[in-house]
């Protein structure tokens, strides 16, 4: 079989996306782990399929690179709007459908991509760590002392993520450490089974928890790996959060044919 395939990033977190609007494609698990394989495939983070729903502008069905479909991917989601942009469908605002439920975006300046993201009701404490989720799991741990540029992620975030809590439902890690304005995030990513440049639900879940401000509306200013995105939210309560959005950029990076 042929595919045409696409492949776009957001802040480095890269995905090969295909458009399914027609339903006419079925990939099996391996064959989404050998598309993303960076040496026998085309190389990703993770696989989208542009599909066609019923009341929705999109649906968006994401798989990490281990072939297994999986939960909410912050940057996937804003780069399957930039990708529906370029495959005609223009709106000023989009209304599109997930594993987590329905998501509204943005196009600015016809760059970067602004992507409302769940509710969050509660933040659990384990010491220190926080877990919260924002469409996916997330596990945040504060990394202090300027030393997050020099710290090892994949290590420690796959100690925490394959210990006896998480190992059997997976959880991705973020280690973080506050900047003067903003937050410096890495994350470890389930599914990827290594560090990625960038995490949307990861950078959200730590600007959640980094929120230092009271009540109402706050923006936190975050560096990844992979680039710059920022994330805006009205703080309701001690730990909940309404009108998320992760903003940042996404850019088309090629296309191509594969037979797979």
């Amino acid at each position: 079989m042929e595919l045409q395939f696409y492949k776009y990033q957001g802040t480095g977190n890269d995905f090969v996306i295909i458009d399914n609007r027609d339903n006419a494609i079925s990939l099996t698990t391996e064959q989404v782990h050998k598309l993303c394989d960076r040496r026998f495939g085309i190389g990703a983070d993770g696989l989208m399929l542009l599909g066609s729903k019923e009341g929705y502008d999109f649906e968006m069905v994401y798989y990490n690179a281990d072939g297994r479909e999986s939960s909410m991917c912050g940057n996937g989601g804003r780069c399957l709007v930039k990708f529906a942009y370029h495959m005609g469908i223009h709106k000023g605002k989009y209304h599109f459908i997930a594993t987590d439920g329905p998501h509204d975006a943005t196009i600015e300046d016809n760059q970067w991509v602004h992507l409302k993201m769940k509710d969050v009701d509660g933040i659990k404490q384990h010491f220190s760590d926080s877990i919260l989720n924002t469409g996916s799991p997330h596990y945040v741990k504060p990394v202090g002392g300027h030393k997050l540029d020099h710290f090892n992620v994949f290590a420690e975030g796959k100690a925490i993520r394959y210990n006896d809590t998480y190992a059997k439902e997976g959880i991705n890690v973020n280690f973080v450490e506050e900047l003067p304005k903003g937050i410096f995030v890495r994350t470890y990513e389930r599914g990827v089974e290594d560090e990625t440049l960038s995490c949307g639900t990861g950078v959200t879940a730590s600007a959640l928890v980094f929120a230092h401000n009271d009540n109402g509306f706050n923006r936190v200013e975050v560096k990844t790996l992979g680039g710059h995105l920022a994330v805006e939210f009205d703080k309701t309560g001690e730990d909940t959060f309404r009108n998320i959005w992760l903003c940042g950029p996404a850019e088309f990076v090629f296309k191509g044919t594969i037979n797979i």
